[in-house]
């Protein structure tokens, strides 16, 4: 059976996790990192040189690690022409989304989550918080434009590049429930499908925000 190594309220185990949800394959998640520890043991450094969540392992022992790598292989094995898409236009697209949201997104919205979660509200630094809600809008602005040209962010069907901006944008949406103003409306569109489908549902919103 398929095992991810990682704590689920990290949002790079959620990728993967999400993406399973999608697939819908028989796996075992196996809580390592944060609170958990563990990856810094032998075991998992054999599997994960970096010491990082999340780890795939395969029944004949095949590893992987990097979330978005991890997704990319996981819709090419099983998903291909539905998670994975078929048109090389659209599936390059869904990856430059993903990359993207590693590159532009996540350094955007880091300070905002640490910020207001992982700071005790007496230590919060108010300025940089207003900083990065701003640099986070600014980059969502760019995913926005581009749904207003198609449903999703590859094109007019759910694919992979779907997974790892919508949790950035779920995020954004618990850490600024006042969005107001924002130029965000394809945004919301889109997003208010996403957390419907059966995969979100499931392997997401039951999980603590911390």
């Amino acid at each position: 059976m398929l095992k991810i190594w990682g704590r689920n309220t990290s949002i790079n185990v959620q990728k993967v996790m999400w993406a399973i949800g999608e697939l819908g394959l028989p796996h075992e998640r196996i809580d390592v990192g944060g609170a958990f520890g563990r990856t810094k043991d032998p075991f998992y450094l054999a599997m994960n040189p970096n010491s990082l969540v999340p780890t795939l392992e395969e029944d004949d022992g095949f590893t992987l690690w990097e979330s978005n790598t991890i997704v990319r292989y996981l819709a090419a094995r099983h998903g291909a022409g539905t998670l994975e898409p078929t048109n090389p236009h659209e599936r390059a697209r869904a990856s430059q989304w993903m990359d993207w949201m590693l590159t532009v997104c996540a350094p955007a919205i880091h300070p905002l989550f640490w910020g207001l979660v992982r700071t005790p509200p007496e230590k919060q630094d108010h300025a940089k918080i207003g900083e990065a809600r701003e640099k986070t809008a600014a980059a969502l602005r760019m995913l926005d434009a581009q749904l207003g040209k198609t449903k999703f962010a590859a094109g007019d069907t759910f694919s992979m590049g779907d997974i790892p901006v919508g949790l950035i944008t779920y995020r954004f949406r618990k850490l600024v429930p006042d969005r107001t103003g924002m130029g965000l409306d394809n945004l919301e569109r889109w997003f208010l499908g996403i957390e419907q489908r059966k995969a979100f549902r499931e392997q997401i919103l039951p999980v603590p925000f911390t």
